[in-house]
């Protein structure tokens, strides 16, 4: 059972972490100031708005600062600037035993998931999955009260998508993994691979057509990750002609399994971006279909 993270209080201090791709200031700022209005403090590391190409800063370098935010006690949970690109670069850099003894949340998606994952194998954490820093502003106002939501409880709330499709009925349960498919399948045969057996499957993408779709999925089925499953929900996938060409991919991919699987979800790359608690266990019904979380009764202290 994964660690849960102390709640955030009104007061609290934020850090804002970059472990992906440089940061733009101007969606920064207003990811910043609703999080103000929130009542939290935030703190802004010097070396937020490096750059190095298509990362922000030296690897080291972003490590380090990361690392800074966890071991600082008055830094109560880090929200990510952004995703892109680079957070896989930084993991093997990360001192998980100097971090795991102090849990506190950690929001991010999109690359993000690289960090979500291995902070839950690794230091045994419930995470985040929801909107960042630079995305908050510009997410959906029910999104934005997800997150809130999450960080002040400990839990986000249940998804009942008013669009959702039940592709395959039934009734599933078991810690929820999952986040953005490109980067699950790039952490298989790595320290930082999520547990599969037993697991409710969370996927999204963005600008991925739907041939590499079938391609990653068929990665993921061939290596033995989609057999053993408790169930399967699909997320937004941006840049497709239609999410039921997805869909169908996903039936054929899964086809012989027996868990249920839903689609439709509002998580993803878009203004509907649901906050999901990562390594909590969860129960699926696929004929609501509806999405709730089941947190354990004890807590991390930081």
């Amino acid at each position: 059972m994964k660690r849960m993270p102390p709640v955030v209080r009104p007061g609290d201090t934020i850090g804002i972490a970059a472990p992906a791709s440089p940061v733009e200031r101007k969606p920064l700022d207003r990811g910043v100031r609703m999080l103000s209005d929130w009542g939290f403090t935030l703190r802004v590391p010097e070396t937020l708005f490096a750059s190095e190409g298509y990362v922000a800063g030296p690897d080291d370098i972003r490590a380090q600062s990361l690392t800074a935010l966890f071991l600082d006690p008055s830094v109560k949970a880090i929200v990510c600037a952004r995703g892109g690109y680079g957070s896989q670069r930084v993991l093997p850099l990360l001192d998980f035993d100097k971090i795991r003894e102090h849990p506190k949340p950690v929001v991010g998606f999109s690359d993000i998931t690289a960090l979500l994952c291995a902070l839950s194998e690794k230091c045994g954490w419930v995470t985040f999955h929801g909107p960042m820093v630079t995305t908050l502003a510009s997410s959906d106002a029910e999104s934005q009260r997800a997150l809130h939501t999450a960080l002040v409880s400990g839990v986000p709330p249940a998804i009942r998508p008013p669009a959702g499709v039940g592709l395959r009925p039934g009734v599933g349960s078991g810690p929820l993994i999952g986040g953005n498919l490109a980067i699950l399948c790039h952490l298989l045969a790595t320290p930082y691979e999520p547990l599969w057996e037993g697991r409710i499957l969370f996927i999204e993408d963005r600008g991925e057509p739907l041939y590499r779709i079938d391609r990653m999925l068929t990665h993921l089925k061939l290596a033995g990750c989609l057999d053993r499953l408790s169930g399967l929900v699909v997320g937004q996938f941006e840049g497709v002609k239609a999410q039921r060409e997805v869909w169908e991919v996903v039936m054929s991919i899964v086809r012989g399994t027996g868990y249920p699987v839903a689609a439709g979800f509002p998580v993803g790359h878009g203004a509907a971006n649901h906050t999901l608690a990562l390594g909590m266990r969860a129960v699926l019904d696929a004929a609501v279909p509806s999405l709730v979380f089941e947190p354990p009764d004890e807590r991390g202290e930081s």
